[in-house]
């Protein structure tokens, strides 16, 4: 594959560290310029912000523009989208002020459902190393720049590794579930491809909770990250506690009810509601 380059000049609503610094992806890492590398699928790419322009350098499979707007959602008019969450209320608008970059990227769905298996319990540091082992045992290499990458491995790689292998590579507890969700994603006890074509939330739910590991915030971290389902919702401890502190007010946060939020959020952001979790965890972990 050849180098290939994109530029984007005054697009706005992309801001890199926004995008890779959000908790949606774990193989994107920054450079000492500020720019992130990262792989995804058999694509490897740079992007760096300078000034008025967003510089995408890498090898890609097939067109790098291409490429480009379907990982990054390009024609998602993100303007639009923050305007219209801007006026639910003052909360929405500030942490949108804070993290008016972020992008929810279109990531595989196979790699997004084992990834977020991985992230139960777990820093993100200790995620991306996990992910890093995994796909460089059971991966392939690609060469960029004189540095290796690997690619993340596909089901039929992955099937490879037993629970014993995938101790040894650090996983703990998750090692199993891994295990089982790979066999059962192999055998076609879950249809990944009826998944992606289907646009019925509550049958999408319903089959990626059968996979071990998998529980109602994974499943929503799944949906909203690989399929771009943004009516979801993920509730985990930093959404819980912004949306206690702003609204509910509970002096024991970890006494308030996830489908408490969960009601509140779709009153509140209906068909938006993943975007909203995104600029508030955002805000609520890195700013507020």
């Amino acid at each position: 594959m050849r180098e290939q380059v994109f530029i984007l000049e005054n697009f706005k609503s992309f801001e890199p560290k926004h995008i890779f610094e959000c908790g949606q992806c774990f193989r994107w890492n920054v450079k000492e310029d500020g720019s992130y590398t990262g792989i995804f699928g058999n694509n490897i790419l740079n992007v760096k912000k300078d000034g008025n322009k967003i510089i995408f350098k890498g090898i890609c499979e097939e067109n790098i523009i291409k490429t480009c707007t379907e990982y990054f959602n390009l024609d998602t008019n993100y303007e639009k989208i923050k305007d219209e969450l801007s006026k639910i209320d003052d909360y929405l608008k500030t942490s949108i002020s804070y993290g008016n970059g972020i992008r929810i990227l279109k990531q595989d769905l196979w790699e997004t459902i084992i990834s977020f298996i991985i992230s139960a319990n777990n820093n993100i540091p200790r995620i991306k190393g996990i992910i890093e082992r995994i796909s460089k045992k059971y991966g392939n290499e690609i060469k960029w720049n004189e540095e290796s990458f690997y690619t993340f491995p596909t089901v039929e790689e992955l099937s490879k590794a037993s629970v014993q292998d995938l101790r040894e590579l650090g996983l703990g507890f998750r090692d199993k579930r891994v295990y089982e969700t790979t066999q059962m994603i192999l055998n076609k006890e879950i249809d990944l491809d009826k998944i992606k074509n289907s646009n019925d939330i509550e049958y999408i739910k319903e089959e990626l909770q059968k996979l071990p590991g998998v529980g109602g915030k994974v499943a929503d971290c799944i949906m909203l990250f690989s399929l771009n389902k943004f009516e979801v919702f993920p509730i985990d401890v930093w959404v819980r506690r912004v949306m206690n502190e702003l609204y509910i007010k509970n002096e024991d946060e970890t006494k308030v009810d996830k489908k408490e939020i969960a009601k509140l959020a779709q009153e509140k952001y209906s068909n938006l509601a993943g975007l909203a979790q995104q600029y508030l965890f955002y805000w609520k972990r890195e700013g507020a």
